[in-house]
């Protein structure tokens, strides 16, 4: 797909996977009240963006059949990614009202209940990537597994929003906060590239040159995310804004206002896109879909 736009592009990706999100969550064996939170939240919509990573770069290293055959694992990431997204909402995080354009999942269900509809999407995700893939062979997948639980665990995810909590008490210069947003945001956007090309056979400079890909769209969307929180509306991004004015966080905007952040998601794009270089045709949708991030109103 070296000729569609950004927003075509996971317009696509959004429909290939939604009836494969929903069998995820549609099963008997779940408690039912546990399956309609993590359904609440899973389906309620969003960009898709990390299953459409996975697929752009799975399909830049060669497999053409990426959709549908890597539908599974693609879908593993956004499992993992709305499962961030319910723990990021509760009270004793950023307390957030309102998600993909509904009340947050706590605010429906319950603290407890959505914690536990969060830890139940992140099983599922291992669960979904773990399963065996015609064509990908025992180690790729033990490797995809691998890339997954480090982007989610002390050095990802989980250790960004430690420091995010941190953050609130003691506020940190220019160089913690991009080491920040990197596990907090970008270490999710990053395995999303590195696991499409695991997945599709990639040598280990594509890996690499995917790994440098990824990092830089992930600064280019949470600093876009940081501008959006300022300037954007709540009903056309479907979640709670200026949260991180209220908890007094430190912010690309707060340290250098928006125009200078704005300048800096650009110059993040044009990295991901650098990243590529020497890619040629097969990289355009993984380009697009940085080019999105940044300028993005939603």
């Amino acid at each position: 797909m070296t000729d569609v736009s950004a927003e075509a592009y996971l317009a696509g990706v959004a429909r290939a996977v939604e009836p494969v999100l929903q069998a995820l969550v549609d099963d008997p064996g779940t408690p039912a009240e546990l399956r309609e939170a993590m359904a609440y939240s899973l389906l309620a919509g969003g960009k898709r963006l990390r299953p459409a990573v996975c697929l752009a770069a799975a399909e830049a290293c060669g497999a053409a059949d990426a959709v549908p055959r890597l539908l599974g694992p693609a879908c593993a990431l956004e499992l993992l990614h709305t499962y961030s997204l319910i723990h990021d909402d509760l009270p004793c995080m950023d307390d957030g009202e309102l998600r993909r354009g509904r009340p947050t999942c706590h605010r429906v269900y319950g603290e407890a209940l959505a914690v536990l509809a969060g830890d139940a999407l992140q099983a599922r995700a291992f669960e979904a990537l773990a399963r065996p893939v015609p064509g990908v062979g025992e180690l790729a997948a033990a490797a995809a597994v691998a890339e997954l639980a480090a982007a989610v665990g002390p050095r990802g995810m989980c250790g960004g929003q430690a420091l995010d909590l941190t953050a609130e008490r003691r506020p940190p210069d220019e160089a913690g906060l991009w080491r920040l947003q990197t596990m907090k945001t970008g270490a999710l956007i990053t395995a999303a590239a590195v696991i499409g090309g695991l997945l599709a056979g990639a040598p280990g400079q594509r890996l690499e040159d995917l790994r440098a890909y990824g990092s830089a769209l992930g600064a280019a969307f949470q600093v876009a995310d940081d501008v959006l929180d300022v300037v954007g509306e709540a009903a056309a991004l479907g979640k709670s804004t200026g949260g991180d004015g209220r908890h007094g966080k430190v912010t690309m905007v707060s340290l250098f206002g928006v125009e200078r952040a704005r300048a800096e998601a650009d110059a993040a794009a044009r990295r991901a896109a650098n990243a590529l270089a020497g890619w040629g045709p097969p990289s355009y949708t993984l380009r697009a879909l940085a080019a999105f991030a940044a300028a993005r109103d939603r």
